[in-house]
């Protein structure tokens, strides 16, 4: 082929390209959090297709961090509670370790075009609350990092319907992670301690004191994580960055056991659901009333560490068949006059808006919460947002906090290769503390 052919062909291909990309300017402004832009779109579930079997409940407890060379990809699932079919489309964006968007290209991190219709769907059968169900498998990467999935409405691409954030890791690094009481005399019956000795031996960096960025992270949260963390031993005989700090950084609040309730079968009152009420829009489910946790002994129980399964007992198909509920939260307390007190869990995604703020009745001395909620078992708690000295989401007073928590850690390592323009996930470890199951 002629070399003018040639180019003229590349510029072809490069002008349909920018001609692609434009469309991806969006109206909103893309957040590279885990946000649903779209109110009619609820419960996104992303999570590794582990097993195959997309009926189990629990197969949405994992967190949606999987080897970059896994076989078995992340799947996607949410609810359109439009009630009729919507044509969408998914991309992927590809972000440093800060979760700020990388430079590097598409064609870098994709295996092919980075343009995807989602179009696996189901509608709801039998429910009260209509809705589409859809699923998608997402597309394999090269690189190992940090990803945002993001979906848009096809019909007006500029429109943005959710993100979610993902993680795929190379373990090039080794990363051993003890947890343990505060060693702290002040905070040893609250916080937690991460101790942590990274190996580096045969992995090239030219300054592993400054180049490896480390973050560890609670319970899946990312509003909950330990970052800026430097090693306080450089063996550099043995490639090795010792973390055990005695300035507290590597400590973190070790919080209560989340509440919980479940609403997988509306015929009969579950755990800690006080009453059902059938009306013919929408079931409601009053949750029994809460008080504060803060003052009082640590009680032991299982949780969720604050994620929720949506699962309907009758069928056994959550995904099509569980009703979305109109469930009351009740809590019990004193007015908050320095804060806005909400209702929190992975069902809000830790983000607290106007869905799960809560209204204070002088008259009954408690706060209120609706919110419409899909059927199955969810983790919560209460938060306190306050203004001032500045902004911050304080737990502690409604719920407490206790270093015999049960709670998991992630730690992620990052660095960027000489010659590289982006971070690489190079290790990542799972630890947990205090489980006893």
């Amino acid at each position: 082929m002629p070399p003018k052919t040639v180019r003229l062909l590349f510029l072809l291909f490069v002008s349909h390209c920018s001609l692609f990309f434009s469309q991806w300017s969006f109206a909103q402004t893309l957040q590279t959090a885990d946000v649903n832009y779209d109110p009619q779109i609820q419960t996104v579930l992303l999570y590794p297709a582990i097993g195959g079997d997309v009926t189990t409940p629990g197969r949405t407890l994992n967190p949606p961090v999987i080897e970059v060379n896994n076989d078995a990809p992340l799947t996607l699932e949410f609810d359109d509670l439009t009630g009729d079919y919507r044509p969408f489309r998914a991309r992927l964006v590809h972000c440093n370790a800060d979760w700020q968007k990388s430079i590097i290209n598409d064609i870098e991190f994709t295996y092919e075009f980075n343009d995807h219709p989602i179009t696996d769907y189901q509608v709801s059968l039998g429910t009260k609350v209509q809705y589409y169900h859809y699923r998608f498998a997402v597309p394999k990467v090269k690189l190992p990092g940090n990803y945002v999935l993001v979906v848009v409405d096809e019909r007006n691409p500029r429109r943005l319907i959710l993100s979610r954030r993902f993680c795929t890791y190379q373990n090039k690094v080794n990363v051993g992670a003890t947890v343990l009481f505060s060693v702290s005399p002040q905070r040893q019956f609250a916080d937690q301690q991460i101790d942590l000795i990274l190996s580096y031996r045969g992995y090239e960096v030219i300054s592993p004191q400054d180049d490896f960025k480390v973050v560890i992270r609670q319970n899946f949260r990312d509003d909950k994580i330990i970052t800026n963390l430097k090693p306080t031993n450089v063996q550099a005989f043995e490639q090795r960055l010792d973390y055990r700090l005695f300035d507290l950084s590597n400590t973190i609040g070790g919080g209560n056991e989340y509440r919980f309730f479940d609403t997988r079968t509306v015929l009969s009152r579950a755990n800690f659901v006080d009453r059902i009420v059938p009306r013919a829009e929408v079931t409601m489910a009053y949750i029994s009333t809460d008080q504060p946790r803060s003052v009082g002994a640590y009680i032991q129980f299982d949780d969720f560490n604050g994620r929720y399964v949506i699962d309907h007992r009758e069928t056994g198909n959550g995904s099509v068949s569980a009703d979305y509920i109109e469930t009351v939260f009740t809590l019990r307390t004193p007015e908050v006059l320095d804060g806005e007190v909400y209702v929190n869990g992975g069902f809000n995604s830790w983000r607290l808006d106007d869905r799960n703020r809560m209204t204070y009745d002088p008259a009954t001395s408690t706060y209120r919460a609706a919110i419409l909620l899909k059927q199955g078992v969810y983790n919560y708690d209460y938060a306190i947002a306050r203004q001032s000295p500045r902004p911050f989401v304080d737990e502690s007073l409604l719920e407490g906090n206790f270093s015999q928590t049960e709670n998991d850690y992630e730690v992620f390592v990052y660095h960027r290769p000489p010659a590289n323009r982006a971070d690489q996930l190079v290790s990542y470890r799972r630890v947990n503390f205090g489980r006893r199951r």
